[in-house]
């Protein structure tokens, strides 16, 4: 019992944080979504974002996936990519974790 405790003790638990972005979000709020996001990743959590289309956004799902790969590209020095923007219902999601070094 001793020796699983003290294991519990050294576990490493990593939270999954949400970033929300929109379809025409604008240069600046995107920055302060990516430095959030950032933040988060530095602590060693892995960041879902996620985009949500309402209505006719719909039509302009190419433009959403511009912005999902602009806010990944924004965090490329201090995240990978570890699931790529796709479809989930009406949104877009995509999950980012910290980078590895090797």
């Amino acid at each position: 019992q001793k020796r699983e405790k003290d294991a519990k003790k050294k576990q490493k638990t990593t939270e999954v944080k949400e970033v929300r972005l929109s379809c025409f979000i604008e240069e600046h709020d995107l920055q302060v979504k990516a430095k959030a996001a950032s933040k988060f990743i530095q602590e060693g959590n892995r960041v879902k974002v996620s985009l949500r289309l309402r209505g006719r956004e719909r039509d302009y799902a190419n433009h959403a996936f511009d912005v999902m790969n602009d806010f990944a590209e924004s965090l490329s020095e201090v995240a990978t990519v570890e699931k790529k923007p796709k479809f989930e219902g009406r949104g877009i999601a995509m999950f980012l974790v910290p980078k590895t070094d090797k």
